[in-house]
């Protein structure tokens, strides 16, 4: 059920661990994707559009819920590795306090805002309203996604990535039968998609809930322990929030960039649209790597041990450039079979779409390598203690693609955005990379013995 991640050899624990997450977040893409392959498929260009256009938006509000997820697990993991069950319970108590107020105030504000965004953004008339319904009922449900992200990712920091993965399997085949039930059946377009999404959401989280209740019986808290603890809450919010902020400021660059690439017309935004979903497959096993990195890394600092750290990265590293160029081969061979899943070819006059989506996933994939870098240091980074530093790497991106949508967009057009993310992989590597090297620097510096390495966390907060 759980497993100790301070013991063994780092490359099988990190496949071990990574492969039920990549497998479990390749369903989630499935799961997510569902939406977009059954409303281009059989409602249309425009519905595939309108679903695509709100892409960042959903990233800026969802990646916020995940980061934030993950973040709260980060203190679980450390207590885990330093065998503080005490603590371990004080820290889940609290999350679940900070989880009630998040989805209560996220759920209220999203909702109401969603149609001023989607103005702001400069979405195409022609698909505004079909956006509007289809995003606003995935706000809805975010209690229910954040439900889900927070009962997985505290089993992950217990290192049982293999349950979110059976949770998520049932929730993935529910909402590809739901997305059928209600687009095919009771022709209700996107609004379908979504409330499919909706209901498969909460169905993962909820019986995640009861298993972990059930058989996670050490993160069973007391009255005393269950107790509202400000001290416990910051220390959350100190982790949970700069990760959700990551999340959310990378989003806002995808929003500039989408916003410009809105103006090239509803043909660009779907071919963009069937791209980046398609380059979404390519990306969940590095994300998975990165994730395992975050537990890996926050138990051995709990433990003591940096040299156990540094071992974790560097094979972290090797997996995620070897699957980086395989990838790209692959790909190279099969980008039409999969991008295929998204359009309708009867609607795709002269192949453009097509066209225009095999570039966009050209350019991205060639650049795995920097993608797979990116990835391991941000999350290794988080779990070793620094995720406002590990934010600035998202700065770094924002900048890099807001700069693409309002310069290179307008003046080369449609390969610009094609471009974007790349460009800002590249920024975000010259960040990440001397940011891991002082983190390790300064933990070995203030280490005086394995008990001062596992209580690093207040003055790590100032760096």
């Amino acid at each position: 059920m759980t497993k100790d991640m301070t013991q063994g050899q780092p490359l099988r624990l990190i496949l071990l661990f990574a492969v039920p997450m990549m497998l479990g977040s390749l369903f989630q893409q499935f799961y997510n994707m569902a939406d977009t392959i059954i409303v281009g498929r059989f409602v249309g260009v425009d519905a595939l559009a309108a679903v695509g256009s709100v892409g960042g938006l959903s990233y800026l509000v969802l990646g916020f819920v995940n980061g934030i997820a993950c973040g709260f697990a980060i203190p679980l993991a450390r207590c885990f590795g330093a065998k503080d069950d005490t603590e371990m319970r004080r820290y889940t108590a609290n999350s679940v306090w900070l989880s009630l107020i998040f989805a209560a105030v996220l759920t209220v504000v999203t909702v109401a805002l969603t149609r001023p965004i989607l103005v702001l953004t400069n979405t195409p008339a022609d698909i505004i309203d079909l956006a509007d319904v289809y995003i606003r009922t995935i706000f809805a449900g975010i209690p229910f996604t954040l439900l889900y992200n927070v009962t997985s990712a505290f089993m992950r920091a217990l290192g049982d990535s293999r349950r979110p993965l059976y949770f998520l399997i049932v929730a993935s085949v529910l909402n590809i039968g739901l997305d059928i039930f209600f687009v095919l059946f009771f022709h209700a377009g996107v609004f379908g998609a979504a409330f499919a999404t909706v209901i498969s959401q909460a169905v993962a989280g909820l019986w995640s809930l009861g298993y972990m209740v059930k058989n996670f019986r050490m993160l069973g808290w007391s009255r005393e322990e269950g107790r509202f603890s400000t001290a416990h809450c910051a220390k959350l919010c100190m982790m949970g929030l700069p990760m959700g902020l990551q999340c959310s400021i990378t989003a806002v660059g995808n929003i500039v960039l989408q916003t410009a690439v809105n103006g090239l017309g509803s043909s660009i935004v779907a071919a963009m649209t069937a791209g980046s979903k398609a380059g979404q497959i390519l990306s969940v096993p590095l994300e998975s790597i990165g994730t395992a990195m975050t537990t890996y890394t926050s138990q051995n600092l709990g433990a003591g041990s940096l040299p156990r750290v540094r071992q974790g990265v560097r094979t972290a590293l090797e997996i995620g450039i070897l699957y980086s160029i395989a990838s790209f081969i692959i790909f190279h061979f099969s980008d039409k079979l999969v991008i295929g899943m998204f359009l309708d070819s009867s609607e795709d006059v002269g192949g453009t779409i097509m066209a225009n989506a095999q570039e966009f996933l050209f350019w991205n994939s060639v650049f795995y390598i920097p993608l797979a870098v990116l990835i391991v240091y941000r999350y290794s980074i988080q779990g070793l203690g620094y995720s406002g530093l590990a934010m600035f790497a998202g700065v770094f991106e924002m900048f890099a693609r807001a700069l693409v949508g309002f310069w290179m967009v307008p003046v080369w057009g449609y390969w610009a955005g094609c471009i974007a993310s790349p460009v800002a992989w590249f920024a975000a590597c010259f960040f990440l990379i001397p940011a891991y090297y002082l983190v390790m620097h300064r933990l070995e510096g203030r280490r005086n013995g394995p008990k001062a390495a596992s209580r690093p966390e207040p003055r790590l907060r100032k760096a």
